[in-house]
């Protein structure tokens, strides 16, 4: 009997020693849903993320939190059709579930689709009518749509909630800026010269542009002291929407004094808003001095997180050849859209800049190499109010051989009403 009872022990140790080993190896639900989240914020590995996730959800494919986190997970990688498979999934299961209907909203607004995010936050508002966080991204929404009125509407019922809820007061200071339909600016540009000209260039405008149901236009005036000489321009431009997808710019001028400014100025270009935040167009611009100069433009822009970036190319026919600019120009947002950092590098002279748009006369021009670099800086203040200020420096060879430094300061203000 004793024998008996020793093997059975001996049994039982050997069971006791594998199995439960093999269950102890095994992680809960919760354990690896926790490793997920340290493995994507502390790690930055969300490829590791995205298994572990997977796992969890293996177990317990009803743990809606997790599901949500997949998804997030997915739309910070850029893989948006399985972010939203996942978000939809999660819906399906729980309607209006208020982190995913939050989760795929933003996915929305922020790939500019605000019709579609919009119809989410609806959706999940009509299940968590006091929920403040989807209260909010409608307001921001509605505003994106320019449905003021509305965004007001919400925002007002967020304050009257809770009074102390800061950003509901700041965006409402946002959209209260962007429904302006009018304002009036007034700029300075300084000039600098470390060898090409004795005397520094001057140019100051003032604008008014209106707010339409056409989209925006803007008329301008422009004053010049260029090579000690005095001169005027009067401008116009409109950007006309012409549906969800396209837009436009068209622009006029005219000078009476040749060389300070373009005798006549002209440019067009088509905008089509992309998917995935990517914007592009392609036009032309047309300045006349002693003779006539046709440039043609393409670009390519792209909204990333807070970041804005543009490539663009003007290409300059000649008998003989083309003559190419390039520029890159990335913006910070510090707040909304009038609230951000710039900084330009480019190469070439742009007919868009009205500092150098001269050079483009067939009298003056030298289309020799020359490289420029431009940081900047807008605020928004108190709702109505827009300050900027800019600096640049650009090495141009103006003549065979010879380079100069030239030192460019604008500032500007505008108030909107």
């Amino acid at each position: 009997m004793a024998k008996y009872k020793i093997q059975l022990f001996l049994l039982l140790l050997l069971v006791f020693q594998f199995v439960p080993l093999s269950a102890q190896t095994e992680l809960s639900t919760d354990e690896l849903y926790t490793n997920a989240r340290k493995a994507a914020f502390d790690e930055d590995n969300y490829g590791k993320a995205i298994s572990l996730l997977k796992k969890a959800l293996a177990k317990s494919p009803d743990y809606l939190e997790v599901s949500v986190f997949l998804g997030r997970i997915y739309t910070y990688t850029d893989s948006l059709p399985k972010a939203r498979m996942v978000f939809e999934e999660v819906l399906k299961k729980e309607a209006g579930h208020e982190e995913a209907t939050l989760a795929y909203a933003n996915l929305e607004y922020w790939n500019s689709d605000s019709e579609k995010s919009l119809n989410i936050l609806n959706a999940g508002i009509n299940q968590h009518p006091d929920s403040e966080n989807l209260g909010l991204l409608k307001a921001k929404v509605l505003k994106d749509l320019k449905r003021y009125d509305e965004s007001r509407t919400v925002i007002d019922q967020l304050l009257r909630n809770n009074p102390e809820l800061t950003e509901a007061r700041s965006l409402l200071g946002s959209v209260n800026s962007s429904s302006a339909k009018n304002s009036i600016g007034l700029t300075y540009d300084f000039i600098y010269f470390d060898k090409r000209f004795d005397d520094p260039w001057h140019l100051a405008s003032v604008n008014y542009s209106r707010q339409t149901k056409l989209g925006s236009v803007i008329a301008r005036f422009n004053y010049a002291n260029r090579f000690t000489t005095n001169g005027a321009q009067f401008e116009v431009d409109a950007y006309p929407r012409i549906s969800n997808l396209f837009y436009a710019y068209v622009s006029g001028g005219i000078s009476e004094n040749k060389g300070i400014f373009p005798r006549y100025r002209a440019g067009f270009s088509l905008y089509a808003n992309l998917p995935s935040s990517f914007e592009a167009d392609a036009g032309f611009r047309f300045l006349a001095f002693s003779g006539n100069t046709w440039i043609y433009t393409v670009g390519v822009g792209k909204y990333y997180k807070n970041y804005w970036f543009n490539l663009r190319t003007y290409l300059t026919p000649s008998t003989n050849s083309i003559s190419h600019s390039y520029s890159l120009t990335t913006r910070y947002y510090l707040g909304g859209a009038d609230d951000y950092l710039s900084f330009k590098i480019g190469t070439g002279i742009s007919p868009d800049d009205n500092v150098n748009s001269v050079a483009f006369d067939p009298d003056n021009i030298y289309k020799l190499k020359s490289i420029n670099f431009a940081l900047g800086y807008k605020k928004l203040l108190w709702d109505t109010n827009v300050i900027s200020i800019q600096a640049s420096l650009e090495n141009q060879e103006y003549a065979p051989e010879t380079k100069g430094n030239q030192i460019s300061l604008s500032v500007g203000y505008s108030k909107r009403f």
